[in-house]
């Protein structure tokens, strides 16, 4: 359901889903199907970035350059707003009445909030696989992977060719391969989650949000997932909230730690850079104690 008009919050201009635009030159190229090997991963930048829910704010003015070719990882306490602001980065968060948003994000330099670019465009180009796998229970193995063409209006010269291409990048074609026309639903968790990252390559994103992906998989599906990030990481560009401080670093290239200082009030990024310094000589002394396990 689209959200409902938003309310200007005091000083601050909002930014809101517009109505669904004319198709870009991008979703038309993306029509002609068939199967990349060229693509470039894209920059994301998130510029002065503020939300709320139902007038409460609940990010305060969020700065972060999530560079190209690049895993960035999502640092912090549960409630500090990293997953809210994962939503904004490719305007999921629209989908929550009440939603406001202010300041800007950018996908190699062009602003997504822009009237002339539909939210169903934006995440044709940045991609979101959550928590919970959400394989489509009706559908095949194959047909899951496919579902994003069929969504957005697109089309594939080589169905065949396309599923198999994304089930070998997503870690999953070995194990499958034999079983396409099985439901998604047939498969564990781990290969379920594999299967949603399948799905969203199929329409070749530039760049893949992670919410969590890891936080309901046994240690070896873990494993898998993190050798998927990490390859995948050479052509998508990679933003992933995670709690697993371990996993941060075995994954990440680049960190930002959120926070919420006082109780009420609404997250913000502490601190941003490599994941190695980071974690071993952070600027801001909350940083080195997030980290460390002292709080949290």
């Amino acid at each position: 359901m689209a959200p409902g008009p938003v309310v200007d919050a005091p000083g601050e201009p909002t930014l809101y889903g517009s109505s669904p635009a004319a198709p870009t030159a991008v979703t038309a190229e993306r029509s002609r199907g068939g199967v990349r090997h060229d693509q470039e991963p894209g920059r994301i930048d998130a510029i002065a970035l503020s939300q709320w829910f139902s007038g409460r704010k609940v990010l305060e003015r969020c700065t972060l350059s999530m560079e190209p070719g690049r895993v960035t990882a999502l640092i912090g306490p549960s409630g500090c707003g990293k997953s809210t602001f994962l939503r904004a980065l490719n305007r999921m968060h629209e989908l929550v009445p009440g939603a406001q948003l202010s300041g800007q994000v950018l996908l190699n330099g062009v602003d997504i909030y822009s009237e002339d670019i539909s939210p169903t465009e934006v995440r044709l180009r940045i991609g979101m696989v959550f928590q919970k796998p959400n394989p489509f229970p009706a559908m095949s193995i194959a047909d899951n992977v496919l579902a994003g063409l069929g969504l957005s209006g697109s089309k594939t010269d080589d169905a065949e060719a396309l599923v198999e291409q994304c089930l070998r990048r997503a870690g999953l074609w070995e194990e499958v391969k034999n079983r396409l026309h099985e439901g998604g639903m047939s498969l564990s968790g781990g290969q379920q989650q594999r299967l949603c990252i399948a799905r969203s390559l199929a329409v070749h994103p530039d760049v893949l949000l992670m919410d969590e992906p890891c936080s309901a998989l046994d240690p070896i599906s873990t494993r898998v997932i993190e050798e998927t990030i990490r390859e995948l990481c050479h052509d998508i560009t990679i933003v992933i909230v995670t709690h697993n401080m371990q996993q941060a670093q075995r994954v990440s290239d680049d960190c930002a730690f959120f926070l919420v200082e006082t109780l009420g009030e609404p997250g913000r990024i502490v601190e941003h850079g490599p994941t190695e310094r980071i974690f071993s000589n952070p600027s801001d002394p909350r940083t080195l104690d997030y980290v460390n396990g002292r709080f949290g």
